[in-house]
């Protein structure tokens, strides 16, 4: 493998630092705010669409699928939740109320609680499926059955704590929306100039299950269940297009950008709305200082909308993997959602191990300020 010359290391760590610069500068668009897919990329703060080659990349960036000559298969879970303002201890401490305490220190009690929940929210997101890639030549190509879901749990209008005959009542109700992507995306790439270049396209059938629906919080006989009351979904299909590229000068540097869901794919909800696909890009770079060691760094290009009212989704993270004895890999990372400031920077961590053809790989991360975490597992064999 070449080892960069100092000057080498100098120009392009140049490049990099502009990079990021043109990230936190450039214009931004509404979209649906990106999952992050894997262990590897929870790891490593979320950067996965310069150093993803793997079947994983038909997700991330379908053009990285070129840059690597290898044949796997991929079974993941990962999930993520931000939990702002903390609602979620809010609503275990309403359920505790006593609403058949009509008093007025109890009445005072609840309403204390309600005005906590009052502009709180959740954001949820989370992604399964089964990944396989494989390459002729200098032409790879992949196939994904997954599910990737965002959801998010807001309060419409403010809560208010009453009286309605011997109990305590509430008026006002959370407004609970999620949409499943479960999706079937089939990607080719292929590589030119001796590698240098990789251009990919993954084209999906997706399956929307979109849910919106009003959810009480609680009342004298029903406690909060948000499964049993987000509803039944409204089910229609769509199709999506997603196109990647990545540009390798040298063996250690890689730059990479995705454009996903450019058709806009657009699915019904049973309230009469709709969830949209709206189109989101992300870069992303890798810089490998030595074969054992990999430094990522990823940021959406567009500011993402999410299914929770007035909250955006522009997400940077930086993480670093070192690989020892060719068998461990041990990550650390950060991320930064720079468009929400009631989130702070969320430090993440993972492991792999290799045993022959066989790989496992874990990650999370976890916001002790305002509760985000992330987790992630995924089993894959390699040939």
């Amino acid at each position: 493998m070449y080892l960069p010359t100092s000057r080498a290391r100098t120009f392009f760590l140049g490049v990099s630092l502009g990079f990021v610069a043109q990230l936190l500068l450039l214009p931004q668009a509404s979209a649906v705010e990106f999952v992050i897919v894997g262990p590897r990329a929870i790891g490593m703060g979320g950067a996965g669409v310069a150093t993803t080659t793997d079947a994983l990349a038909t997700y991330w960036n379908p053009a990285a699928l070129a840059m690597s000559k290898e044949v796997d298969v991929k079974i993941h879970f990962s999930a993520q939740g931000v939990d702002r303002l903390g609602i979620r201890d809010t609503l275990k401490d309403i359920d505790a109320i006593d609403f058949t305490d009509t008093s007025a220190a109890n009445q005072a009690e609840l309403q204390a609680l309600l005005d906590k929940l009052n502009g709180a929210s959740i954001s949820l997101l989370a992604a399964g499926g089964l990944y396989a890639k494989g390459y002729s030549g200098r032409h790879a190509f992949g196939v994904n059955i997954s599910d990737v879901a965002t959801g998010g749990l807001f309060t419409p209008v403010p809560f208010t704590a009453g009286v309605s005959g011997p109990d305590l009542v509430i008026t006002g109700e959370l407004q609970g929306d999620l949409l499943e992507a479960r999706q079937i995306g089939v990607s080719f790439a292929t590589s030119v100039l001796d590698n240098t270049i990789a251009i990919g396209v993954t084209g999906k059938i997706i399956q929307g299950a979109a849910y919106s629906n009003p959810i009480a919080v609680a009342n004298a006989k029903d406690k909060f269940n948000f499964t049993a009351d987000l509803g039944k979904a409204n089910i229609s299909t769509e199709v999506g297009v997603d196109v990647g590229a990545v540009y390798r000068p040298v063996d250690w540097f890689r730059v990479g950008v995705v454009a996903k869901d450019l058709n806009e794919p657009t699915f019904n909800t049973p309230s009469g709305g709709k969830f949209k696909l709206a189109p989101q890009v992300r870069a992303g770079l890798a810089v490998n200082p030595h074969e054992s060691l990999t430094i990522a760094f990823d940021g959406d290009l567009t500011a993402n909308k999410t299914l929770v009212p007035g909250v955006k989704s522009r997400v940077l993270g930086l993480g670093v993997e070192t690989v020892l004895m060719k068998f461990i890999s041990l990550r650390l990372g950060a991320l930064k959602n720079v468009k929400d400031s009631d989130t702070d920077i969320t430090p993440t961590a993972g492991f792999g191990l290799s045993l022959f053809a066989l790989h496992f790989d874990a990650g999370g991360g976890y916001d002790f300020d305002e509760g985000q975490a992330l987790v992630g597992f995924s089993l894959a064999m390699e040939f």
